[in-house]
């Protein structure tokens, strides 16, 4: 139901070369750059810059890949749908933040799966802004994500009330202390996770309303992995800023230490969002009542 030319573009961009388009859609380089040709005239706009070695497409490129995305999404979500309705199933498809992941949401969702069986739920995980890009575009059903992105357009309801804390090994003399200021914090060696993830920008928000910048700390590793970072603290290679919900059971067990930030709080959300064009809400307003009864 897609034009051809449409999957070619978005085979394009995410393989980021005539060459490796080429050879996943089985066609021949001067085919994908046929394909594209004929977009560009049909649109009357280029796509992609002609004197670039990297692929990168125009301003007026990038809308037509996002809308392309769209259109591949809702044909691929028909496709599903009608599949659904043969098998008498409802599929989701749901995406995570790495933090969020951390919560119990995966174990949730599963428990709703096993008392509903006629609901199947695909899961991905994704930074807070692909995620976001993803629901509008149709290829998610709904994000669960660690923070929050205010649009008029979405429906949000709140899963988890959290909070960011400053975490160390119980070997780290901080882990004796009954708070730290920022300025100590500053000089250890932080583990965090990248620009772009949910708490990372939560953190450098909160430093911004204490008219601090992440410039001024010591960030020596940026890893996309919530356990990775817990188990590089846990060795006292540094020390984290994370989501208490991400670290629970290692404080519990005394395996990390949690040390307040003084004057400092850090509160986060878990939303959960999606479109209210999306006719299976109901769904997912009982799994929401499944967080508020935990």
């Amino acid at each position: 139901m897609v034009d051809p030319k449409i999957r070619t573009l978005l085979t394009l961009v995410s393989t980021g070369s005539f060459t490796a388009a080429a050879k996943e859609l089985s066609l021949t380089q001067p085919a994908v750059s046929h394909h594209i040709r004929l977009l560009e005239e049909q649109y009357g706009v280029p796509i992609f810059y002609k004197d670039r070695k990297k692929l990168r497409p125009t301003p007026e490129g990038e809308i037509v890949v996002k809308y392309a995305r769209r259109a591949a999404a809702l044909t691929d979500k028909l496709r599903t749908e009608l599949d659904d309705c043969r098998r008498s199933i409802k599929t989701l498809s749901i995406g995570i933040t790495p933090s969020a992941q951390e919560t119990l949401a995966p174990h949730l969702l599963a428990a709703y799966t096993e008392k509903h069986p006629d609901v199947h739920i695909s899961l991905v995980s994704n930074n807070i802004k692909n995620l976001y890009d993803m629901v509008r575009s149709y290829e998610l059903d709904v994000a669960i994500v660690d923070g929050f992105f205010p649009d008029g357009d979405m429906t949000t309801l709140l899963l988890i009330a959290d909070f960011l804390c400053f975490i160390v090994a119980p070997q780290n003399p901080l882990a004796r202390r009954d708070s730290v200021s920022l300025s100590e914090v500053k000089k250890q060696n932080l583990i965090l996770r990248p620009h772009g993830a949910g708490t990372r920008d939560l953190f450098e928000s909160h430093l911004h309303s204490q008219s601090e910048s992440i410039r001024n700390f010591n960030v020596t590793v940026e890893v996309d992995n919530i356990g990775l970072i817990r188990e590089l603290v846990a060795s006292n290679l540094g020390a984290t800023i994370i989501s208490h919900a991400a670290c629970a059971a290692d404080l519990e067990s005394g395996r990390l230490v949690r040390v307040p930030i003084e004057n400092m709080r850090m509160p986060r959300e878990v939303n959960m969002i999606y479109s209210p064009r999306f006719h299976h809400a109901d769904i997912l307003r009982d799994i929401w009542q499944g967080f508020t009864e935990r």
